[in-house]
Order: C-alpha cells, then sequence, then structure tokens
C-alpha cells in the first residue's frame, strides 16, 4: 500500500523545521493533525527536539510563548511551535498570538485544515483559518493538500521560521502555517527520520564562523533583478563571473555585464555553470527562471531584506558577505565565451532599437541633475530593453513596477517620481500601457507640473502575447483576446492633457532625446504590428 501523502508532508515539514532550528514544540492532540503527531513523535524518539503534549489549545500556546521567552533568553530567537487540529482549536491560540506579537517574541502556529474541497461545505469542524490572525501574525501562508513535499516546501518554511525570528527584520513575532491535509491521516509504516538534519537557516555575514565568507567556484554568473544594486557588479567583478543585470537592477554596466544573456542562456555554456548568485528580484525572462529552479547550479541567493526570490525553494540564503573567496585559479576564458557569444546577437527589431537608443542616452547624459530618470513599462517593452540596451561604464537611473509586474499606473507612478527626485522623468511604454493609465499625465491647473516625457511605443496592442506561447493561436483568437488593438490617437490624447505631442520614427529619437524635457509631452513612435 502505497504511503499516504500527508504522512510524508509531515516528515517533510518536520525535518525542514529541525533543520531551521526547531527544538521545542508543543502538541495538542486531533484527528486532522495526527500526521504532524506521528512525525513528531518520530523525530523527538531520535533525539531532534522535545514534544510537549497539553490537551488545552489555548493553554498550549502560551506554553509555547513560554519556550520562546526562554529561548530570547538564551540569546538564541528560536521559536518554539504549538501544534493543533482544525476548527476552534485554532482560535484557541488568538490569545498567544496577540501576546507575541504585542512582545516581539518568536513563534510558530501549525494548524492542521481540511483540504480546499471541504471549505464552503458545512464539514465538520471546518472553518476558514487561513489569516485568521490578521495583523497579528508577521507572516502567514496556507499550504494545500497538493503542496509538492520538495524543496518548495522547506523553502515556505525557510521564510516562515527566519520572519518569525527576525533574522533579517529584528522584528521577531508569531508566524502561522495552516497546513491542509487529505485522508488518509495515519502512515502505512513509522520509519525512522534517519541522521539529525544539517542545519539550512540564513548564514547572516558574522554571525557565526565562516557566516560572512562567500567561496566561488571557477564557473559562475552573477542574476542581478530588479533593486539588486552595485554590489552585484562588484562580486561578478570580483569573481570573473558574466553579469546578468536586469535594466532595473542598478548593475547593468561595467566590463562583465552581458547584454542578451537571455539568448545566451538558451545554449550549451548554461550547462557548465556551477553556481548562481542571485540579487533583487529577477523577474523579466523566462531562461533565468529555468536558471534558477533547475537541478545542476548551487543558487545563493544573497539578501538583507526579509522578503527574497527563491521559487524552487533550494537557495542557500545569506546576508552581504565580509569576504568572497574567489576562484582559484582563475578561468578567463569563462567571461570571454560569454562576452564573444554576446557579439552574435540576433537582428533587433525596429521597437528594440528604440529602447536601445533611449538606454545609450540615458548613459552617455550621466549623472547631471537634469539627466531625465527612465520609467520602463512592463511587458514587451522592458524585455526589449533588457535584450538590447548594451551595459556602459554607468547605468541611468531607470525603475519599474516589478514587484507584480503589472502595466497598472505606469505613467502615475513616473509623475510620482519626478515629483519625488525633482528632476525629468522619461517613461516608456507600449500603446496598451500608455493607453491604461492616460489620466494619470492630467495636472490640476493649480499644481506643480511635472518634467515628464512619455514616449509610446506604438505596435498597436499587446505584442508580448506573439512571442509566447499564444502566439501560435489562430489568427482571429490572438487579435482579438490576447494583442486587443485599441481606437487610439495618441495625439489627440495629448491635445486632451494639454500635453506636447510628437510623432518621430526611430531613426529621428536621438535628436529628439537630446533636448531638454520641459513641462508634459508625448512621444508616438509608430512601430510595425505583429
Amino acid at each position: 500500500m502505497p504511503e499516504a501523502e500527508s504522512a510524508q508532508r509531515s516528515r517533510r515539514l518536520v525535518r525542514a523545521l529541525v533543520a531551521q532550528g526547531l527544538r521545542e514544540v508543543v502538541y495538542c492532540p486531533g484527528s486532522r493533525d495526527a500526521p504532524l503527531g506521528y512525525a513528531l513523535a518520530a523525530a523527538e524518539k531520535a533525539g531532534w527536539l522535545r514534544v510537549h503534549v497539553r490537551i488545552d489549545e489555548r493553554s498550549a500556546a502560551f506554553t509555547a510563548l513560554g519556550l520562546s521567552r526562554a529561548s530570547v533568553l538564551a540569546d538564541d530567537r528560536a521559536p518554539a511551535a504549538v501544534v493543533t487540529t482544525s476548527g476552534t482549536a485554532v482560535a484557541n491560540l488568538h490569545p498567544a498570538v496577540l501576546e507575541a506579537d504585542a512582545s516581539g517574541i518568536p513563534l510558530l502556529v501549525l494548524t492542521a485544515d481540511r483540504p480546499h474541497e471541504m471549505w464552503h461545505t458545512g464539514a465538520n469542524q471546518t472553518t476558514l483559518q487561513s489569516n485568521i490572525y490578521g495583523r497579528a501574525a508577521r507572516f502567514s501562508a496556507t499550504i494545500p493538500a497538493e503542496y509538492p513535499s520538495d524543496s518548495r516546501l522547506t523553502g515556505l518554511i525557510s521564510r516562515a521560521f527566519a520572519t518569525a525570528s527576525g533574522t533579517l527584520t529584528q522584528d521577531p513575532g508569531p508566524v502561522h502555517l495552516d497546513v491542509c491535509f487529505r485522508d488518509p491521516l495515519v502512515p502505512v509504516d513509522h520509519p525512522a527520520p534517519g541522521p539529525l538534519p544539517e542545519p539550512t537557516g540564513i548564514h547572516v555575514s558574522g554571525s557565526t564562523a565562516g557566516g560572512g565568507r562567500l567561496t566561488l567556484p571557477a564557473r559562475g554568473v552573477v542574476v542581478a533583478g530588479d533593486g539588486a544594486g552595485l554590489l552585484a557588479a562588484r562580486l561578478a567583478e570580483r569573481a570573473g563571473w558574466p553579469l546578468l543585470a536586469e535594466p532595473t537592477s542598478g548593475a547593468r554596466l561595467g566590463p562583465n555585464a552581458v547584454t542578451d544573456y537571455q539568448r545566451l542562456l538558451g545554449t550549451g555554456l548554461t550547462d557548465e555553470i556551477r553556481a548562481v548568485l542571485v540579487l533583487g528580484h529577477p523577474t523579466l525572462s523566462r531562461p533565468v527562471s529555468r536558471l534558477l529552479t533547475g537541478a545542476t547550479a548551487e543558487i545563493t541567493v544573497i539578501t538583507d531584506s526579509p522578503r527574497w526570490a527563491d521559487v524552487a525553494g533550494r537557495a542557500t540564503i545569506m546576508t552581504p558577505p565580509e569576504e568572497v573567496a574567489c576562484p582559484e585559479p582563475r578561468d578567463p576564458s569563462w567571461l570571454e565565451r560569454w562576452k564573444d557569444a554576446d557579439r552574435d546577437g540576433e537582428e533587433p527589431t525596429a521597437k528594440d532599437r528604440a529602447c536601445a537608443l533611449i538606454w545609450d542616452e540615458g548613459c552617455r547624459q550621466g549623472v547631471d541633475p537634469q539627466t531625465p530618470a527612465l520609467m520602463i513599462g512592463a511587458s514587451a517593452v522592458i524585455r526589449s530593453f533588457d535584450r538590447h540596451a548594451v551595459p556602459r561604464a554607468r547605468t541611468p537611473i531607470a525603475v519599474a513596477n516589478r514587484g507584480l509586474a503589472g502595466i497598472d499606473g505606469t505613467v502615475s507612478t513616473a509623475v510620482g517620481l519626478a515629483a519625488g527626485l525633482r528632476r525629468p522623468v522619461r517613461v516608456v511604454v507600449g500603446d496598451l500601457t500608455a493607453a491604461h493609465d492616460a489620466t494619470g499625465l492630467m495636472t490640476g491647473r493649480l499644481e506643480d507640473e511635472p518634467d515628464l516625457q512619455v514616449i509610446v511605443l506604438n505596435d498597436s496592442g499587446g505584442a508580448i502575447f506573439g512571442g509566447l506561447e499564444h502566439g501560435s493561436a489562430p489568427r482571429p483568437v490572438l487579435e482579438r483576446f490576447f494583442l486587443t488593438p485599441q481606437v487610439l490617437d495618441v495625439g489627440h490624447l495629448a491635445a486632451a492633457l494639454g500635453a506636447g505631442f510628437s510623432k518621430v520614427d526611430v531613426d529621428d529619437l536621438p535628436e529628439l532625446l537630446a533636448r531638454p524635457i520641459r513641462g508634459r509631452s508625448i512621444i508616438e513612435v509608430p512601430l510595425p504590428t505583429l
């Protein structure tokens, strides 16, 4: 008889918690949390942790709080955990959760839940447990019954444990994991859990022996996502590695930066990558996503933020290192091969050329206070920048709303950017992004007018879908449901908003870009349609 998924997941979850540093658990008996009970019993027998069994959930939660307070007094700050079944048991933990929140005491709350298909059905002992503790929980997540028991589960546990401990926030407190279990809830057998898991917590520089040391192999790459900063470029140069930097990373500059790394990640060079350093929030390309979720390279995320990018849950997390041990001997051919392959790029489209010209002008103008900051729209536009904006000796101030990567509010964000920076801002968007937030360019008669130039790369619709799997859809479906071309006269739109207007071809852009930005204006660049 195959092993129950609930039992497998519980063992994996307990192992991940022990690897993070869990040593004390208060367990409340129940049916739905029974898989966790079996896993905890085996872990205690193996000497991994201590289990304290209590029948009153309210008292149990405060007992766990006391165990956590003892950890704080011992200068450990590892949270104790309280484990309950579903239903009113979950609500009985609330007083202790509130106290942990107000006192800043780490506490891990593990509640068992029914699977999603039993919610909203009147099923026994079933209520809505997700986010039940509201703002009192520093972190809250529901783990569905279908959630894979692999590195992604381990990664989620790492985030929860780090948040409870305040590792990167210095603000410890309660976290809540609501774990859904589907029948059967009893394991087929009771295997020994094996050796004590190796510690997998976040490596904080200077906190432990060797904690601030980063040792690098000869062949790796640095991935610099949105907001990565100059540390990414410095690490790439220190290691002699290629730098794969997104336009809004703040690191797309210097001798190690590669222009069209998306294309190169589809070549045999990828198979030779042994390590990847990740900084910032990389979201732009599927080749990078495949690299970070693959099983061949060792992934290290460097961050001092309580949020980090690790989709596969298999990265080592560390704060910025105090020391970098570079590969010895160096392999200078590694970077040279990437740079040589980068020179053999694809023929750019008109949109690609426009984005490259805009980027070059921003690099050329330098750090003068009147050099426009660059606000880049989502979708196909920022991907053209990513593949064709050639890294130079310096990078312009370049920003984009990459948190959730939507097209909404791009122009309005740029208006706020111009007001906050007190400098001109050049916005580069597609026609749909421009239309979506056109009213963001409106200015009250009594308000200060921003120095804002909106460049609309007009290809009549959502061209990004043509490069995705949807591009093979029947033309009528592709055009109506994905490209969605609009009836939009950009010149009339500018007039209605009281903004200046020009219409130029890509080849005429350099002359226009060299002019100072004064007041509000819209520049339309007609492009071939898909």
